[in-house]
């Protein structure tokens, strides 16, 4: 690995960080409330003869730019409805190898979270490190970009090309100023809505013939596509945060493909929009709270204040001040063409901070320190990482029947540049929206308000308000559910009770709904546990997915 290494979590802190309210998605389709649909086409698509190209392919394993990994690509349909249609995405793929070859068990698939990670650029920045010895000897780490992430092709954006933006420049503008947490007032709220608005036609406008066709459903059965094509009967997953999701619709798709999966950060898929809304709003209140607590244990001497109150006074007063007027920053601050750091970004910041406190409280407790005397900089920059250089573009694989040069995809020719596309806050976006309904009545949005703000105060109204943008979004015409995996293997859930993102209800919800679910309990702060939560979490995760070993009731760590 070139770079430090990148915790599971702060691979889906990243993809997060555009606001609290953007939540992971929910997963899986549905055929009424509660049930998850399954016809006869999708319980066995290998079975379809106008998939037979897709499911034949073989990858053809190159070295990646990064020295250790091998490379290749996978070819998937566009639209699973008509695959014959010409149109597919190509999806990187990246392995790292058994350490002990003469006793590996197969491949062990991982999703680093999201939506919108990519999961070959964090597999060739060592996110192989975060399994455990004993799952490394034994399988190769897998990791591809889901379809529209990363450097899949085409991939998903909602950002103007320079061109566009000149001409843009002579629109209209959308009404501006600083924006409220809590929009209270018809104005603030008219000019919430507009801006919402505004991105949504935004990613219709550069990406409109991709956004229906990146759901979490469509996902799962590129998992099935690639498990097929790395030659595994039946498909050992591990999925952080959002890949709970992909790892729950993949469950009810294919029960019976399942060898062992781990859930790692939960997401319940029976939570409509307002409830992840809150549960996952009323979770980062909690961890806020929690570091104003715990502080001095983690942070020690960097701490902003000398008591926990003192702390949360300081942070609810820099959210009241930014709402007034952008946070100063300096002049080679991203935040400076802003004007500043308006209170969205200052609770996004402080947010993001929670998914690992072992590594950003201190910086938190530094840069809310120096926001607090007047430069808001150091604040402004906890999200910003340097990016990991871009590889060489791999050899196509062997495709069978299917190749790119054959696919008749009027986006084939962009195969020449697999350079990874900083696009997470647009796939976290285009795929949240697709997976879970939305109301298109604005006032849905205002009347959860008051719910929102005594449920998680200003980290609720602005998790509301965040998800205007699915507003106008197309709909996936999917609804809530609880798992309908019946047949599939016991699946070990991993829950932490302070998880900001994920909260603990959700994992143990989760493994409620699996037959036969396990729950794995970490009692600690942070994003996930497995990678970070310590050799108990490890042990038990390993013995699992190596030897499918049960975690018994109760199991905790």
């Amino acid at each position: 690995m070139n770079h430090p290494v990148r915790r599971p979590a702060l691979v889906t802190a990243l993809a997060l960080a555009c606001s609290v309210a953007l939540t992971s998605c929910t997963a899986g389709p549905a055929t009424g409330p509660g049930r998850a649909a399954a016809s006869p086409a999708s319980a066995d698509p290998a079975a379809r003869p106008d998939l037979k190209a897709f499911y034949g392919q073989r990858l053809r394993w190159t070295d990646c730019d990064t020295e250790g990994y091998a490379c290749a690509r996978l070819t998937v349909p566009r639209d699973y409805d008509d695959p014959g249609n010409g149109k597919t995405f190509v999806l990187p793929v990246a392995r790292a190898e058994a350490g002990k070859p003469d006793r590996r068990i197969g491949s062990l698939v991982y999703n680093p979270g999201g939506p919108g990670a990519a999961g070959v650029q964090s597999l060739q920045e060592g996110m192989d490190e975060a399994f455990g010895r004993a799952a490394r000897d034994r399988f190769d780490i897998v990791a591809f970009d889901p379809r529209g992430v990363g450097a899949s092709v085409p991939a998903l954006t909602c950002t103007a090309s320079d061109d566009e933006a000149e001409e843009q420049a002579s629109e209209p503008p959308v009404p501006e100023g600083v924006a409220p947490l809590h929009p209270r007032t018809e104005e603030e709220r008219t000019a919430a809505a507009e801006g919402a608005r505004a991105a949504t036609e935004d990613c219709e406008r550069h990406s409109g013939g991709l956004l229906r066709h990146v759901g979490t459903q469509d996902a799962a059965r590129d998992l099935d596509v690639l498990r097929a094509a790395l030659g595994e009967r039946e498909l050992t997953y591990l999925g952080w945060s959002y890949g709970t999701s992909l790892g729950t619709a993949y469950a009810e798709l294919f029960p019976r493909r399942v060898r062992a999966m781990v859930l790692d950060g939960a997401i319940d898929p029976s939570l409509d929009w307002s409830q992840r809304v809150l549960s996952q709003s009323a979770g980062f209140r909690r961890s806020v709270d929690d570091y104003a607590d715990h502080c001095a244990e983690v942070a020690g001497d960097s701490c902003p204040a000398d008591s926990p109150d003192a702390i949360r006074a300081l942070v609810e007063g820099l959210y009241a001040r930014a709402g007034r007027a952008p946070l100063p920053v300096s002049e080679d601050s991203s935040y400076a063409e802003y004007g500043g750091m308006d209170a969205t970004a200052v609770l996004d910041a402080v947010s993001m901070a929670m998914y690992t406190p072992e590594d950003q409280w201190e910086p938190l407790s530094r840069a809310l320190a120096a926001a607090d005397a007047g430069d808001a900089t150091a604040l402004g920059a906890l999200d910003e990482e340097e990016t990991a250089p871009a590889g060489e573009d791999p050899a196509p694989e062997e495709t069978d029947e299917v190749t790119e040069e054959e696919s008749g995809d009027e986006d084939s020719g962009a195969t020449e540049d697999l350079t990874p596309v900083d696009n997470e806050g647009a796939a976290l976006t285009a795929v949240n929206c697709l997976d879970v309904p939305h109301p298109r009545d604005p006032d849905a949005y205002w009347d959860a308000l008051p719910r929102a703000e005594k449920t998680a105060g200003v980290y609720g109204t602005a998790g509301v308000t965040a998800e205007l943008t699915c507003r106008g979004w197309p709909s996936g015409g999917r609804t809530p559910h609880r798992v309908d995996a019946d047949g599939v293997v016991p699946v070990l859930v991993v829950g932490t009770t302070g998880d900001p993102s994920t909260p603990y209800e959700e994992a143990v919800s989760l493994a409620d709904q699996f037959p036969g679910g396990m729950l794995l309990t970490y009692e600690g702060m942070g994003h996930t546990a497995y990678g970070r939560g310590g050799a108990c979490v490890t042990k038990k995760v390993d013995a699992y997915l190596v030897g499918l070993k049960p975690v018994r009731p109760g199991a905790t760590c």
